[in-house]
């Protein structure tokens, strides 16, 4: 019998003396506590991040497999802050390659020579072809499908997302898509590219789901008793998540914008097949006749969906496009969060009131609430941020994160009488030009493992 051992220090665990369930996997509280700061700031500078991904490899063992379980965690958020320490070192750089070719979107739906929706990324002929896993008759095993769908779960997952706007649909529809691909391996001929196929089958399933669930937007409704302010009601999708930075493609062909969370939302208001052309010809890049192919349908009909799809859009979106196109985070912005979440911390409520824009929103999908006006939104924190209050929430902390290629930040809060913060909210922030907030966006917590943030602190 294989002896349990410690995922933190080796040594042996204590006797389970009968008990049934999941084992322990640390020896004791102090070995828990240090592989939770481990995981939480990564055990010291980049060289040491980069010694702890080496030890932490070499350290999995297949047996037991709780102890692997733990391991492979600990490792997966190791490799993803590394992820992130890269991507921020790449944005200080400031070396990426924006030179991608604008889609020209006129009123009318036609050709322009200016105000496109958003960038159009590398069509499937710009691919490194040769570099993707190659299936034919003889290599449909389970191991090569597998590496085939895994190298493309990135891409298909970013996919689906950007046809649902919802994290947890896209999770299910990545599933479902992959199943549906091995189910028809015998009838891939090879003529399209491994993408282009997978491809095809994720817009069917999201297609299918699509007419399963029949969603659409509604607005948010004035609730009795509260002041939302002066502004509209904002569109209410319920439905709406966000995705982690970490979880999105890299590259050019995933242009920052194509996942930012207004021109997701607006995406929701496009019937689900003009939606589905407009995702795969301007966002994906793919040819009107690659789309007419993952759509089983004309170049004609393609086209037509296009000229009713991106002048619909545009009706959804800010007028002006730097009101809502994502770009990497300034230092401004991030300084200004960092006061965001002190702010919160300290229950200042001044200091919080002067980082908010004048016209600054504020939603929380699912829920009902919504605000727009500095003044309302105050007017609903007000009382629970005094401890004074008999509305008072509570104490908070925060984590900072990023999700849509914006700046977020995971809240917990230490309800009154107790001692455990606990995950709250996740809010995703967008700044004016003169670097303030100017929406909120507030999220249930429960994908908050997603995001690489704990459930309690």
């Amino acid at each position: 019998m294989a002896v349990e051992t410690c995922a933190s220090c080796g040594g042996p665990l204590p006797a389970r003396d009968g008990r049934r369930g999941r084992g322990a996997v640390y020896c004791s509280a102090a070995c828990r506590q240090r592989a939770y700061r481990e995981r939480q700031d990564g055990g010291g500078g980049l060289e040491e991040l980069i010694e702890s991904v080496g030890r932490q490899a070499g350290a999995l063992v297949p047996r037991p497999a709780s102890a692997l379980y733990t391991g492979v965690t600990e490792l997966s958020a190791s490799v993803a802050r590394l992820r992130r320490i890269a991507r921020v070192a790449q944005e200080t750089l400031g070396s990426g390659d924006h030179s991608v070719t604008e889609i020209h979107v006129t009123e009318d739906g036609g050709s322009g020579s200016s105000d496109s929706v958003t960038h159009s990324p590398v069509t499937e002929s710009d691919e490194p072809a040769l570099c993707e896993p190659q299936l034919d008759k003889t290599s449909f095993d389970e191991t090569a499908f597998a590496a085939l769908t895994e190298s493309h779960r990135r891409e298909i997952r970013a996919h689906c997302y950007r046809m649902t706007g919802s994290y947890d649909d896209a999770e299910d529809l990545v599933q479902e898509t992959f199943l549906r691909a091995w189910r028809a391996r015998d009838g891939y001929q090879g003529r399209a590219s491994a993408r282009t196929w997978l491809y095809r089958i994720a817009t069917n399933a999201c297609l299918d789901f699509q007419r399963r669930t029949a969603r659409r937007p509604q607005h948010y409704e004035p609730l009795p008793g509260m002041d939302h302010g002066p502004g509209e009601p904002p569109a209410r999708i319920t439905w709406l998540q966000p995705c982690p930075d970490v979880e999105l493609p890299d590259g050019a062909a995933e242009a920052r914008e194509t996942v930012e969370l207004v021109l997701l939302a607006a995406l929701q208001h496009l019937p689900a097949p003009q939606r589905a052309a407009l995702v795969l010809r301007d966002l994906l890049g793919l040819t009107a006749a690659e789309t007419a192919q993952a759509l089983d349908t004309s170049v004609a009909s393609v086209n037509s969906a296009l000229q009713r799809a991106r002048p619909a859009l545009r009706a959804h979106l800010p007028a002006s496009r730097t009101d809502w196109t994502a770009t990497p985070p300034t230092d401004a912005q991030r300084a200004t969060l960092q006061r965001y979440m002190a702010a919160a911390e300290r229950l200042d409520f001044d200091a919080m009131a002067g980082l908010l824009a004048e016209d600054v929103t504020l939603t929380m999908p699912p829920n009902p609430f919504w605000f727009t006006g500095r003044e309302a939104l105050l007017a609903f924190l007000r009382p629970s941020l005094d401890p004074a209050s008999p509305m008072f929430f509570g104490h908070w902390r925060h984590l900072p994160a990023r999700a849509n290629g914006q700046l977020a930040a995971g809240g917990y809060v230490r309800r009154p009488g107790t001692n455990v913060y606990r995950a709250q909210v996740l809010d995703v922030l967008r700044f004016d030009a003169a670097g303030r907030i100017a929406e909120v966006t507030s999220f249930e917590p429960h994908l908050f493992p997603a995001f690489g943030l704990p459930l309690r602190r």
